[in-house]
């Protein structure tokens, strides 16, 4: 049972964190198994490569510099909106990959879900922020989102239980959100068209 939570962590956390930081996560998955902090199931083995990390890591540079700057972090999301929640699901499927098929199947379901759930909270939020004149509010975000992912992975590695409570926490509040961040995109598309 043990272990089964523990794999259920790792899917929900490496498919909720993808949705925000895709190459951290990756990166981070990576080293830590690299390290001997953590094992990685066996699907997910190949994060400790040393070629798999340079390339993430590299990523995770770009990624991290290009959230930074309004507008330019709008675009970024908007390009990964194809590519984090499909990660996610991968993320979560191969998590659970040691296990029946019936459980992979529902690890890829719901790990799209979080990538999903996670990445449009977090873009629309962005998008909304990034009106904003100044350059404070957006640096503070990305910070704050930079912290979550790095925290939620820390309890997804070490701390299932403690992932539980924030994954909950954070979709009760995204489903607050995500109808408050439509119409205000709505009333920002509505601005922009006039």
């Amino acid at each position: 049972m043990p272990e089964t939570i523990s794999a259920a962590a790792l899917a929900g956390g490496l498919s909720w964190a993808s949705g925000i930081r895709l190459y951290m996560t990756l990166f981070i998955a990576g080293l830590f198994a690299h390290l001997g902090w953590i094992e990685l199931p066996p699907a997910l083995q190949v994060l400790q490569s040393p070629w798999v990390m340079a390339v993430t890591g590299a990523l995770l540079v770009v990624e991290f510099l290009a959230d930074k700057v309004p507008g330019v972090d709008s675009a970024w999301d908007a390009i990964h909106t194809v590519i984090r929640v499909p990660a996610g699901a991968v993320l979560g499927a191969a998590a659970l990959g040691q296990m029946g098929p019936e459980w992979t199947t529902i690890a890829a379901i719901l790990g799209g879900t979080f990538a999903a759930g996670a990445h449009l909270t977090k873009a629309g939020s962005r998008a909304l922020i990034n009106t904003s004149p100044e350059p404070f509010s957006n640096w503070a975000a990305s910070f704050t989102e930079d912290a979550a992912v790095l925290g939620g992975l820390w309890a997804a590695f070490f701390h299932p239980w403690v992932l539980f409570v924030f994954l909950i926490a954070f979709f009760i509040v995204a489903a607050w959100l995500l109808p408050k961040l439509w119409r205000g995109l709505r009333w920002l598309f509505r601005r922009l068209s006039t």
